[in-house]
Order: structure tokens, then sequence, then C-alpha cells
């Protein structure tokens, strides 16, 4: 125990992965991970701060949440670092206007942007949306541009829902990357942005937060090379060998978010 309690010290603030730590997707809506929904319930009765940092690119935020809160999890949209959002805060500012291949359950976080006579592509996981034929539509953009710029939201390989595993953006990302002979803008997980935002938010330095996800990329490498620990549960899309990555090591392995909130509790202030 005297090796998690230094992993573990100084640490003032967590941020949470969503999808496959506190619950998983499936067609009626999700299913929370056992003894998650308690997890969380502690954790925001503790004096460490809490911010949920997710890829979640099928619903909307509003949804998101409203679906965690039946649930059964206290979560409020204020609480949430989501990409759909701060690609809408980027797109203002630079005077992008994107084509949208994105899932339909999303489209109206983009409902105050100009789409007209687009200028970029912005990329989700657009589920059954990413036909042939929307996908070459999107090639066809890019390509007509001076300077193609490709927006996605995340990068993630796969993901996990009860059925099993599913493809996630990132595959169809690196066909358009490839195609197009251009690199994406990330925004979301692993992107170092879009952590520093929710540190931000939270007030804490990065020395003294914790990530705890089930993306050994996304989530454990993101977050340490931004300065933070993190901890990967073996729940989720996580699989065995993900504790023998050759390039990341996560700062510790647990079952799930109810044993890393015991660990984060017990070794609170030593």
């Amino acid at each position: 125990m005297a090796v998690w309690g230094e992993r573990l010290a100084g640490v003032r603030g967590v941020l949470l992965d969503i999808s496959g730590v506190l619950f998983d997707s499936c067609a009626g809506g999700g299913v929370p991970i056992p003894g998650s929904v308690q997890a969380v319930a502690r954790l925001k009765q503790s004096q460490l701060k809490v911010r949920f940092c997710t890829n979640e690119s099928q619903k909307s935020q509003e949804k998101l949440v409203g679906l965690l809160q039946r649930l059964g999890f206290d979560i409020s949209e204020e609480e949430v670092t989501s990409p759909a959002p701060a690609a809408c805060q980027i797109l203002k500012e630079r005077g992008l206007r994107p084509h949208l291949l994105v899932h339909d359950e999303i489209r109206s976080e983009f409902d105050k942007i100009d789409t007209s006579n687009p200028n970029c592509v912005v990329i989700a996981d657009a589920g059954d949306a990413f036909s042939y034929k929307n996908m070459n539509k999107a090639f066809q953009v890019l390509m007509e541009l001076e300077n193609p710029v490709l927006i996605s939201l995340g990068k993630g390989r796969y993901y996990k829902e009860t059925s099993g595993l599913l493809l996630d953006v990132g595959a169809y990302v690196k066909a358009l990357e490839y195609a197009c002979g251009i690199e994406a803008e990330v925004v979301g997980k692993p992107s170092p942005e879009f952590f520093k935002n929710a540190l931000q938010v939270m007030g804490v330095e990065a020395h003294q937060a914790i990530m705890i996800g089930d993306d050994i990329v996304g989530d454990v490498s993101g977050a340490q090379r931004c300065g933070m620990r993190a901890l990967q549960v073996r729940t989720g899309k996580f699989r065995p060998s993900d504790e023998h990555h050759p390039e990341v090591k996560a700062d510790g392995y647990v079952d799930n978010l109810a044993e890393a909130v015991d660990l984060l509790l017990q070794h609170l202030d030593k």
C-alpha cells in the first residue's frame, strides 16, 4: 500500500472518463458499471475536485448528461468537458465553416455555426453515417480547399458497448488523412489542449490531477503527456495487453472506478 501512497500523493483533482468507466452504452441507452454510481457520489462528497472528460460524440452533451442522471449519477452539464462545444469555439474563433460528418444526435451542437460554403471538415463518431458516399463527400470538400482543415472530435480506435467492441472515429480520420495528405487537428482526448482546458476549469495544476480512464492511449498517455498521473480501469475497452503496452504505462491499474476511488480516498492527504 505504500506504493499507492506514493503514486497518489498530492492529488487534488480527478478527471473521469465516462464511457467504459461510468457506464457501458447499449441500444437502450446504457448500463452503469457496478459500483460506479456510488464511486462518483463518494468522490463528490470528498474534498477532491471532480470533472468529467469525455470524447463522446454520438450524443449531445445535454443528452449524455440526461442519460447519466437517469442512471443515477450525480452530474451536471457544467461539470463535463466534451469535444463538440470545444470544436464550436474553435470554429467561431477561426471563422471556419464546417462540412459536418457527424452523428445526427450531435448536429444540434452546431446549430449556431455557419455551415454554408464549407472551408473545413469536422468529423466525429458518425456511426452508420460512415458510408462510402459520406466519406467521399468529406474527401472532396477537403481536396477542393487550398489549405484543407480536418477537425476530428477525438481520435479513438474503438470503444465498447454491451454488444461488443465498435470501430471509432480514428480509423475514418486516418483514411481521410491518407487520402488527402494532411494531418487532422484533434479536439478531444488525447489532445493536450483538451486536458489543459479541463484542468483550468477545475483550478488545479497538472501535477495535482489524476485521470481515470479505460483507454491506454487516449486517457492514460494523453494525461501523462500533460504532466498528470493516470489510472487505467479494467472495464470498458480495456484489454489485458494494455498492461504490457510497448510505449505507455499507467501509474496504476485497477479493476474498476470503485477500486480507484477507494484508493484515492484512502490516501487522501497522505
